[in-house]
């Protein structure tokens, strides 16, 4: 049996990607410096620091795959700890290349984003583009296999405040109302968390060594569109409301990219999972989780 190590399977995305790892076949370990509450009877927990090169060097040991979504991944709140960020997502990375190199591992694939196209998102975006530039040099000086997974805007199950779908609907069910900065014509791709990490064990494939990966929603939409759908779905009881936009508050309005002589292959679903009825099921999860409410009648009731 094939073996995979997820850095960082802790979190949002690297637990659907431990879990699309095991659904596969592989023998999966989940390194994450807090123990999994997602973690699968067939998997492995290692609780451990990205930065204890010891305890990487252990884990990565004998492994065939390598995932790392570890470090700061909130775009805020990389740009308020910019040493911290430097710290845990180049440093961190680096060793998490080191160990793979000195164990030959047979592919290692980094989570990157978007926001390397372009100029929003501050030191995020900054230490992307520096773990991509690594991952390269490592490609050409030791021969290390890798695949680089640029997400767009996921959403999903396991999320929390930090995701922007996660945060809104929560509001939404709570206070009746989605305060939003900026008009809402924002352009986003939403990609569902169970599409992404199906796409993010696909790319193990051949055609997908060393190339740089978008995996991103098939839909398309402004922000208030999206935030129309949702309203709807709430049975139109939900007030929307507009800030004006701090600097750097929206991140993009339509695109992230900028020119960059960098290309990347798109990963095309046959099948994805429709907005509508991702967000329906977020909001079905949010509701019995976060709330008192024994229907929606009295939920309805509540934000009259």
């Amino acid at each position: 049996m094939k073996s995979a190590v997820v850095f960082g399977g802790s979190g949002f995305l690297g637990s659907h990607v431990a879990d699309a790892l095991t659904d596969a076949g592989y023998d999966v370990t989940v390194y994450d410096i807090l123990q999994s509450p997602y973690l699968k009877d067939e998997q492995k927990m290692v609780v451990g620091n990205v930065l204890d090169e010891k305890k990487v060097d252990e884990v990565v040991s004998g492994s065939d795959v390598i995932y790392n979504f570890s470090g700061i991944s909130d775009i805020d709140e990389a740009a308020l700890k910019p040493l911290e960020s430097v710290k845990y997502n180049i440093l961190g990375n680096t060793i998490i290349l080191e160990a793979c190199r000195k164990a030959e591992v047979k592919r290692f694939v980094y989570a990157s984003s978007l926001y390397v196209y372009g100029k929003a998102g501050s030191f995020y975006r900054s230490t992307k583009q520096a773990c991509e530039s690594l991952i390269e040099d490592y490609n050409e000086r030791f021969g290390l296999q890798y695949t680089i997974l640029r997400y767009g805007s996921l959403y999903g199950p396991r999320s929390d405040n930090r995701n922007f779908i996660h945060k809104i609907l929560l509001q939404a069910i709570r206070e009746g109302k989605i305060v939003r900065e900026g008009d809402g014509e924002e352009i986003r791709e939403y990609v569902h968390v169970f599409d992404a990490a199906l796409g993010s064990v696909e790319i193990l494939s051949d055609d997908f060594s060393n190339q740089c990966v978008i995996v991103a929603g098939n839909q398309r939409m402004k922000v208030k569109e999206v935030l129309l759908m949702i309203n709807e779905i709430l049975d139109n009881k939900i007030k929307i409301d507009y800030t004006p936009a701090e600097k750097g508050g929206v991140h993009y309005a339509i695109t992230p990219y900028c020119f960059t002589p960098k290309l990347a292959k798109r990963l095309i679903s046959r099948t994805y999972v429709d907005l509508g009825q991702g967000i329906l099921d977020c909001i079905h999860e949010l509701h019995k989780s976060h709330c008192d409410y024994s229907s929606y009648d009295e939920f309805y009731n509540k934000i009259e």
